[in-house]
């Protein structure tokens, strides 16, 4: 099962954290994994490149965690309202996407939301 946890600071989706194999399908012929993978690096090259936004992400395979987050989405951080909106968007999006498949793939798949305040990734988290 993959597990995804969304990050949350008053109320904005600033980040998140998946862990787990969905184990829906064969290594390589996983249509949900595949599905996970494509969603992931859309929101993680839409932020650093099309919005250029700061982005801190992980990619451990061997441990098949992900973990990105980007304080561009808060507003302590951020002050051009249209970059902020636009990258907490993405991970809003990412989230109500998620949420929706879950309907369908929840023996594969569970997204919870952690409400915490924005902390640069620790050693562990890379």
């Amino acid at each position: 099962m993959t597990k995804i946890v969304f990050f949350r600071s008053d109320g904005i989706f600033y980040g998140f954290r998946e862990t787990g194999h969905t184990g829906y399908g064969e290594a390589g012929d996983d249509v949900l994994c595949a599905a996970l993978s494509s969603m992931t690096m859309l929101l993680i090259n839409s932020i650093n490149v099309v919005f250029a936004g700061e982005l801190d992400y992980s990619v451990d395979e061997g441990a098949t965690k992900i973990v990105v987050q980007s304080k561009s989405a808060l507003p302590e951080y951020e002050s051009d309202d249209r970059k902020r909106y636009a990258i907490s968007g993405l991970f809003t999006s990412y989230y109500i996407q998620l949420s929706d498949l879950v309907e369908e793939y929840y023996d594969f798949l569970s997204v919870e939301v952690e409400d915490k305040d924005y902390e640069s990734p620790s050693e562990d988290d890379r």
